[in-house]
């Protein structure tokens, strides 16, 4: 079980921090290291298929790439966009993961009634689904 510590009123896992945007480019055209997405997929229990849809791949194709090669652009962007999501929804449900993993899998009105994980096959799905995380933060109306 990850460590949490407090950052005005939130829980952060230790260690864990978000990326900016010019970040994300940046580190995305390098390509993340394969064993990331395992990293990532444990902060709250994602399933291999969870991740392959979630980086637009097959469960086959992620499976396929050793642990120390890189994966490309588009998969990098999404895994890095997945992370800061993450933490930020770790963060809005002080830090219970099972809370998390369960609000991915609820559909949601604010998302026209689909889920979390369904909103996340573009880019834009999630920046919708960090928008409801937000006015989750601030106790608006999701």
């Amino acid at each position: 079980m990850a460590q949490y510590k407090i950052v005005s009123d939130r829980y952060i896992p230790y260690g864990l921090k978000s990326f900016s945007d010019f970040t994300i480019i940046k580190i995305s055209r390098e390509g993340m290291p394969r064993s990331a997405a395992d990293e990532v997929s444990e902060l709250v229990k994602l399933t291999d298929n969870e991740m392959a849809y979630l980086l637009g791949m097959t469960p086959r194709n992620l499976h396929r790439i050793p642990s120390d090669k890189r994966l490309g652009t588009d998969a990098s962007e999404r895994l890095l966009l997945l992370k800061n999501l993450l933490i930020h929804a770790l963060a809005t449900f002080e830090g219970k993961d099972t809370i998390v993993r369960n609000w991915l899998k609820t559909p949601l009105y604010e998302l026209n009634d689909q889920t979390p994980l369904q909103m996340m096959d573009t880019i834009t799905g999630f920046g919708l689904v960090d928008d409801v995380l937000g006015r989750l933060d601030y106790g608006l109306p999701a």
